[in-house]
């Protein structure tokens, strides 16, 4: 095989060319197969296979620094890297990420995760190459759909001032070339890329404007002229008007012209733009088909495309789509809104059953979180679903636009707590943190599926801020008998006994429970409460087992700095200092990629590990085979297919 001889970047440039066209077909065989094992995101990786062995061939890395935005098409990109042979443990614990990051490799310019910061890191490089004046090429990689995303309209806006070389590829892969328009096109742009042709553009305009009298009227009309024709022919005319020059559009699957193009880019003395058209899931044509269901996978049969493991249950997500078509049809005020995500959110069943109460403002989190205000203000009741990740990413319109104004936006956040093997740039560890430090808002988490559908039920009737957060995967089904009528700030006490108490909110209930089960075996009482709201915080439940508990556990997953529990815990400090608190919480950290259970456990938040923490303070006397199957079984459930962006 010829992968087997590419072990980095001069392996590419050195391939005889015509066994290009061959090594593109091995990555598409390899990227299946070892995908198809670990689950990850395959469509767009198949789209990018000739535009990243172009890119090898026409720049030198890892001198010059390709961005990739977002990263979900960076699998080649490891390939020729040097990395092939490390990818049986892709986004597993400990294993090779499914997005760039520098302390991986150096062939890894920039860390990415989240949608349309290429661009603006790009800049940023070459500003800092220019200013410590260093000589290498600076290339950003961004997606037609990540050009939504208002950050990456203020980069361009930037970059159009640049007087130094920048290469930004628009890898459009969402629209097809018809044979008239792609040959102009591409005439149009090997003409513009020409050096001599933008030296001749300089020296007319220099030479005409030198005339006495008429010379700078002269090169107005001219400009005139030309833009008025370059409008007509040039699709690209909206990216010259702000100063960068526009190649395109490109064959993306055209080898030899991408790097023909790419060399001739790197000679022009500003921010220049190539726009490139690629087929999603190329090469595989379950994926060709269907490129949504083939953006993030989880392992599946190579030959039916379909998943090796089915849901068992309904998840979080899948009863939030439900419940809120169900609320919706007799409450007509009710309105949806998707930052690029009606898939992954659940909002699928509802822009189909209400497309006039759907919008999707594309990758755009602060615009969707400040429309959504403004259809509060017109006296709608807007719904915000988002990923805990990506609902960060709004935390200013959040605080200046929803809740200064104390205006009815719920924000529905999934993929809250660990989501799994896309890592740092995707555990939905924060936003009890930077949700609960912003007056106005409230914020609530269920325990179980029956009770993520009452607190839907109760959010509508409420008027202000209010956040509901719940995890990824399959929906907790224990506990039901255990409903009491969700109010405002209250907690839900499910076992009342003495001595020892587990406060726990969302996904941690479970895990409690099955706490509170190990600690009655060994003979000690234990209270449980679900807390249900992590802001206001149940102040009363506190005082109310102040009277006959000595210690309090609390139990959220998320970051303990700002957290559920550290708010409990100076209650109790202040008005009850006898009482011993225990926090369960993430540590201050960044969480790498790897399976929930996996990491669950070694970030001390599984119930063995805190059954070996209360025995550490003296609380229980159990054995290091604390646990079962059981919460290994709800944990597992929540390595389900993540939709990404």
């Amino acid at each position: 095989m010829i992968l087997d001889e590419i072990k980095g970047p001069e392996d590419v440039k050195n391939l005889d060319e015509g066994k290009l066209k061959e090594l593109a077909e091995e990555i598409r065989s390899f990227l299946i197969d070892k995908i198809s094992h670990t689950g990850g995101h395959l469509a767009s990786n198949l789209g990018v296979v000739e535009l990243t062995i172009a890119l090898y061939r026409a720049f030198d890395l890892p001198e010059d620094k390709i961005i990739w935005d977002v990263g979900h098409q960076s699998y080649t990109h490891k390939i020729l890297s040097g990395r092939k042979d490390n990818f049986d443990g892709l986004r597993q614990y400990g294993g090779l990420s499914g997005f760039p990051k520098r302390r991986e490799s150096p062939f890894d310019a920039f860390d990415t995760g989240h949608s349309s910061t290429s661009i603006s890191a790009g800049l940023g490089m070459v500003q800092g190459r220019d200013v410590l004046g260093e000589d290498y090429s600076v290339i950003s990689v961004i997606g037609d759909g990540a050009l939504t995303g208002g950050m990456a309209y203020e980069a361009l806006n930037n970059a159009g001032r640049l007087k130094t070389n920048f290469i930004i590829i628009l890898n459009d892969n969402n629209m097809s070339i018809s044979e008239n328009v792609g040959g102009i096109s591409k005439y149009l742009s090997n003409l513009r890329a020409d050096e001599g042709y933008n030296l001749l553009k300089k020296n007319v305009a220099g030479t005409l404007s030198r005339i006495p009298m008429i010379g700078n009227e002269l090169v107005d009309t001219l400009l005139r002229t030309k833009n008025s024709i370059k409008q007509l022919l040039i699709p690209g005319m909206w990216f010259e008007n702000m100063g960068i020059t526009y190649l395109g559009p490109v064959d993306g699957h055209d080898i030899r012209g991408l790097t023909r193009i790419f060399s001739e880019a790197k000679k022009i003395p500003h921010a220049v733009l190539i726009h490139v058209i690629t087929k999603k899931g190329k090469g595989y044509i379950p994926a060709e088909r269907n490129p949504s269901a083939f953006h993030g996978v989880e392992p599946f049969d190579v030959r039916t495309g379909k998943p090796l493991n089915r849901k068992m249950y309904p998840g979080y997500t899948d009863i939030f789509s439900r419940e809120l078509c169900r609320l919706a049809e007799t409450n007509p005020y009710i309105v949806a809104v998707t930052a690029a995500m009606p898939d992954g959110t659940g909002l699928k069943r509802f822009s189909k059953q209400f497309p006039d109460r759907f919008f999707d403002v594309g990758i755009a989190e602060e615009h969707a979180v400040t429309s959504a205000a403004g259809m509060a203000a017109a006296g709608l009741r807007p719904v915000v679903a988002v990923y805990s990740s990506f609902l960060q990413r709004a935390y200013d319109q959040i605080v200046h636009d929803v809740c200064i104004q104390n205006l009815p936006v719920l924000f529905c956040v999934d993929r809250a707590g660990l989501v799994g093997s896309d890592g740092e740039t995707h555990q939905g560890i924060f936003d009890l943190t930077f949700l609960s430090s912003i007056p106005n808002m409230s914020v609530m988490a269920p325990k179980n599926l029956w009770e993520l559908q009452e607190m839907l039920k109760f959010a509508f009737k409420y008027n202000g801020p209010l956040a509901i957060r719940y995890p990824r995967g399959q929906a907790y089904r224990g506990l039901r008998e255990f409903l009491a009528p969700v109010e405002y700030g209250k907690s839900e006490m499910i076992f009342e006994e003495s001595g020892t108490a587990l406060l726990a909110v969302g996904s941690m209930v479970s895990t409690a429970e099955h706490i509170r089960e190990k600690l009655k075996m060994e003979g000690h009482p234990c209270t449980l409460v679900n807390g249900r709201f992590i802001k206001p915080v149940d102040t009363e439940v506190v005082d109310r087992l102040a009277v006959n508990h000595s210690v309090i556990i609390t139990l959220e997953e998320n970051v303990l700095r700002g957290g559920y529990g550290e708010r409990i815990t100076g209650y109790v400090q202040k008005n009850y200092p006898h009482i011993k608190m225990i926090n369960i919480a993430l540590p201050d950290a960044y969480v790498e990629h790897g399976n929930v259970s996996v990491l669950r456990r070694d970030l001390g938040i599984d119930s063995n590990s805190i059954l070996e923490r209360l025995r550490q303070e003296g609380l229980y006397a159990g054995t290091e085979e604390a646990g079962d199957e059981k919460e290994a079984a709800v944990s597992e459930s929540r390595e389900s297919t993540e939709e990404t962006e």
